[in-house]
């Protein structure tokens, strides 16, 4: 078995082990627990990725480059959760960034899988956070979840402050996110851009992972086609056919951006369009092996085709929403900011 295949295999089995650890749980209520001490960002160590320090979400995959020192635009990157295995310290509802070995898997899982596609776009900045336990999706108790993710979201604030204060300087700003990061980023937005003249520096907003209702920021429209501005996207992507038990309750409402076609439609766009993805080995990329069709409030695609993918049997593709359209993320954000640069201001 070639090398290749081993690391892509080894991709699967990492996700069939974190989709087991994500059934675990926290017993102990929020209130009952201590809460890990909130971080300061004048600290670079507190900061994912920064334009001034090497980190991977400077990585490409071979034949790429990373143009952040001459990017015109920031992005400011919130990342998933990957607090999901059963806690190891006091700290079980929000993770304690002095936590080395779960801030290194923040660096080289997001940082360089998801924050990367953005590096040809923009300069990264991607604070660390006091990201909720996976627990958060699963407890009974709201107010448990309500408390972990406030505290996870006063970070997000205070990054994105310290960010507006220190570094932007009146640059173009897209905010990404996935996941959990995309809670943070919807709030993060409703708070402090809509409405305020900030939302004229807003290029684009890339809200993944997460169902973002139609309604649910006025004043910013789901993006209608590839180089629109002031707007975003979002997509949430299932194997074709499956319609999770749990789309009532939010993702029959949510926009759904095709990542190939970058329309509203639900038009089918066959793989031979599709730019590409990434995967494991960071260091390829695997041209035209997604397609991709909106229903309804999410995106289906036909099972990819690459060596090991027949492990891989979860019709939930959550894992790979950014991964599997690395490189139309990738072109896209460029265009965006191309074309944000070109218009009058």
């Amino acid at each position: 078995m070639s090398n290749r295949i081993l690391a892509l295999l080894s991709f699967v089995i990492l996700i069939a082990s974190s989709a087991n650890a994500q059934r675990y749980c926290n017993p102990t209520r929020f209130s009952a627990s201590p809460c890990p001490p909130a971080p300061h960002y004048s600290s670079l160590d507190n900061w994912s990725a920064l334009p001034s320090k090497k980190d991977p979400s400077d990585d490409c995959p071979r034949g790429l480059n990373n143009n952040q020192e001459n990017a015109q635009a920031d992005v400011f990157f919130i990342h998933p959760t990957t607090f999901s295995e059963k806690p190891k310290t006091k700290f079980i509802w929000n993770h304690d960034l002095r936590d080395a070995t779960l801030n290194k898997v923040v660096d080289e899982s997001p940082m360089r899988f998801q924050a990367s596609a953005f590096n040809a776009a923009g300069k990264i900045y991607a604070p660390r956070y006091r990201q909720a336990h996976y627990s958060v999706f699963l407890t009974p108790h709201k107010d448990d979840k309500r408390a972990a993710l406030d505290t996870a979201y006063s970070d997000v604030e205070q990054a994105f402050l310290y960010y507006l204060m220190h570094w932007n300087h009146g640059r173009p700003i897209i905010i990404a996110s996935h996941s959990q990061g995309t809670i943070h980023a919807a709030r993060l937005i409703k708070e402090y851009i809509l409405g305020t003249p900030l939302q004229q520096q807003l290029v684009a907003t890339y809200l993944i992972g997460m169902p973002v209702p139609k309604d649910s920021l006025p004043g910013l429209p789901p993006c209608a086609n590839d180089s629109a501005t002031g707007c975003f996207v979002s997509w949430s992507t299932y194997q074709r056919g499956f319609v999770p038990p749990y789309y009532p309750l939010a993702l029959e409402r949510a926009v759904c951006v095709n990542p190939i076609s970058w329309e509203l439609n639900e038009e089918y766009v066959d793989k031979s369009q599709q730019a590409g993805a990434v995967l494991k080995p960071f260091s390829n990329t695997l041209p035209q092996i997604c397609d991709a069709q909106v229903h309804g409030g999410i995106l289906w695609i036909n099972k990819p085709k690459f060596p090991g993918s027949r492990f891989y049997t979860d019709p939930n593709y959550h894992i790979g929403d950014i991964n599997l359209f690395y490189l139309d993320v990738r072109k896209n954000a460029i265009k965006r900011v191309n074309t944000f640069m070109n218009q009058p201001h």
